[in-house]
């Protein structure tokens, strides 16, 4: 049965006393994109919010450029996982050949499979200035996460990627046992409602490695924030493709990795709207 959580029989042994009872824990699915009626990856993930899914992976693919590159869109539940199934027009399916992959990837893993190591380490694309945002309104953002982790609440076993606007709240939030499925999905929700990600910021409940940049400079936003420590590649990625890149976000803080400019306090903000 492909339902995002599960109720699982378990023992509980705890201070020398064994009880029984039951525990609400994510599902892991094996979940087949296909185009045009080829396998290009089998991913293991959540079984929710496929469309988005399905979208944000050919999007952050470099795939498809649009959404509306995507002719039709199916989702077939099979015994042993789900097919994502996708039609692009002959010329949009021609590149899936130049970036095949062969192998199912573990979970939320979205580099296994790739064939060069130059395709592992391509470079980001480059994203505008966008918006200044306050060191309080980036801890206010964080804060914002956990409340509409529905999957998290049940289980704790699960990331969340998240977008968050100037105006003070979440736009679309997207949870998956794999965090480069979740930030996948996020693409796909905010392409699917064609939110422009430019004036925003990317919010992640996991540590940030180099494809979650890419991933994030796909989506165009300029900042990202993650409560876990980015990998230093990560790092050079974020720098090169003019992304501010916060790490270990807390509620009393953070640190910013680089173009920290866009993160002004308080103070420095109000003096500059004065002037």
């Amino acid at each position: 049965m492909h339902v995002p959580v599960q109720a699982i029989d378990r023992e509980t042994w705890r201070d020398g006393v064994a009880s029984e009872g039951t525990r609400l824990i994510p599902e892991e699915t094996p979940l087949a994109l296909t185009y045009n009626g080829g396998t290009y990856a089998v991913m293991m993930g959540t079984p929710q919010n496929l469309e988005d899914f399905a979208v944000g992976f050919s999007l952050d693919e470099g795939i498809v450029r649009s959404v509306d590159d995507i002719r039709s869109f199916e989702v077939v539940r099979l015994d042993d996982g789900i097919e994502l199934r996708m039609w692009l027009a002959p010329g949009d399916a021609a590149c899936i050949g130049e970036r095949r992959r062969h192998v199912a990837g573990p979970t939320g893993c979205g580099i296994c499979g790739i064939e060069s190591i130059a395709e592992a380490v391509r470079p980001a694309a480059v994203v505008p200035h966008g918006q200044t945002f306050t060191p309080e309104q980036v801890m206010a953002a964080m804060q914002t996460i956990a409340p509409l982790q529905s999957i998290n609440l049940q289980t704790r076993a699960v990331h969340a990627a998240a977008f968050w606007s100037p105006a003070g709240h979440i736009v679309a939030l997207r949870e998956d046992v794999g965090r480069h499925n979740a930030l996948d999905k996020l693409s796909g929700a905010l392409a699917r409602s064609r939110t422009d990600a430019r004036q925003g910021m990317v919010l992640l409940t996991s540590r940030v490695s180099v494809e979650m940049v890419q991933k994030t400079a796909a989506i165009g936003a300029p900042v990202m924030v993650a409560m876990s420590a980015p990998t230093a590649l990560a790092v050079r990625t974020a720098e090169a493709a003019g992304i501010t890149l916060i790490a270990i976000a807390r509620q009393d803080g953070f640190e910013i990795f680089t173009h920290g400019g866009r993160i002004a306090a308080r103070h420095a903000t109000e003096v500059a709207d004065v002037a």
